[in-house]
């Protein structure tokens, strides 16, 4: 056995580790007792996919909404920068799929989106 020293959260341990086997591995796995069930997470519901005419502009990922650009009625292009979107610690800007017109605005500033939530409607 080597013994370490490992220092946690500022606080000193000195603690002692053995090799094993890949066998003995696989003998203790099967011996440790099944985790306890966790509680049942509530999963919060994606808002619903907006009906009517126009173009959807989903989340293409997981993120934070860190601004809006357009406002409703604002005109468009191809291409045009629609919202600022934070996922893993980057800025990713969610563009304009086809010339139009603002018709709706799901989400706002700060707001957590899932992949493929509405962002706009044009």
């Amino acid at each position: 056995m080597k013994k370490y020293e490992v220092e946690v959260n500022g606080e000193t341990f000195i603690v002692s580790l053995k090799e094993i086997s890949n066998e003995e591995t696989a003998q203790k796995l099967a011996a440790a007792p099944a985790p306890a069930p966790s509680a049942p997470v509530e999963e919060k519901k994606a808002a619903p996919a907006p009906t009517g005419e126009g173009e959807v502009v989903p989340a293409p990922m997981a993120g934070i909404v860190l601004s809006v650009n357009k406002n409703v009625g604002d005109a468009v292009k191809k291409g045009d920068i629609l919202v600022i979107l934070e996922a893993m610690k980057m800025e990713n800007e969610i563009l304009a799929p086809c010339d139009g017109v603002v018709k709706a605005i799901h989400v706002s500033s700060n707001e957590s989106v899932e992949s493929n939530q509405p962002l706009l409607t044009i």
